[in-house]
């Protein structure tokens, strides 16, 4: 792991790879979010699709930051996990 924050902190000093870092950093929060609820949940991807009725392709995509999901899909996704969703600004 320290190899990889040596890396990250050089490359952070890149403005357009820092910019583009800035720029993802809700996707993937919201990543590790639904990766840290699903397992808390004991719950596969898979039979997380299945409680949204929607495809386990659908919660890969999410976990793996390749898309911003609704908001009412992030409703959805806190009801499919019995849990509340909170937004906030820093």
């Amino acid at each position: 792991m320290d190899d990889f924050e040596k890396m990250k902190k050089r490359l952070l000093k890149n403005p357009e790879f820092k910019k583009l870092y800035e720029d993802s950093r809700p996707e993937f929060e919201i990543a590790r979010a639904v990766i840290r609820a699903r397992i808390e949940k004991g719950l596969t991807q898979k039979q997380l699709a299945e409680k949204l009725h929607t495809g386990q392709s659908v919660i890969s995509r999410v976990e793996r930051a390749n898309t911003t999901p609704s908001l009412s899909f992030l409703k959805r996704l806190a009801s499919a996990l019995n849990t509340t969703l909170q937004v906030q600004f820093k």
